[in-house]
């Protein structure tokens, strides 16, 4: 896949957003889980992340802007939009990817603690 011309980088954080609390509520979940996950990743306060949303960020700024990527980010594995996350050299691309999988794993029921690898 050509990523350097990729859609959804230009695409902002609170138009896919809205999709991941709408993914997560559906299964029981909270917007303040989804928050979480996001925060956790990012190292975005919640002041921040409503910030970025309410400003429509797109995705390319929001990672590159992000406080703090977390180091332990690399632990997500796993398959989501049925590419293997090791396997994407692009690491804008893979940094969305790690956030969709979070939110995949919220939905399917899985403990925080697990899906911010504690």
């Amino acid at each position: 896949m050509d990523y350097e011309n990729h859609r959804i980088y230009g695409m902002s954080v609170a138009s896919v957003y809205v999709h991941y609390v709408t993914k997560a509520e559906r299964k029981g979940r909270t917007r303040d889980e989804v928050d979480e996950v996001t925060r956790w990743l990012t190292g975005y306060s919640q002041q921040q992340l409503e910030q970025a949303l309410a400003d429509k960020t797109p995705f390319q700024d929001f990672f590159d802007n992000a406080p703090r990527l977390n180091p332990s980010r690399s632990l997500i594995k796993g398959v989501i939009c049925g590419v293997r996350l090791e396997e994407i050299d692009h690491p804008l691309m893979r940094d969305i990817r790690y956030l969709d999988k979070l939110v995949d794993e919220l939905a399917k029921g899985r403990p925080m603690a697990k899906i911010l690898r504690s």
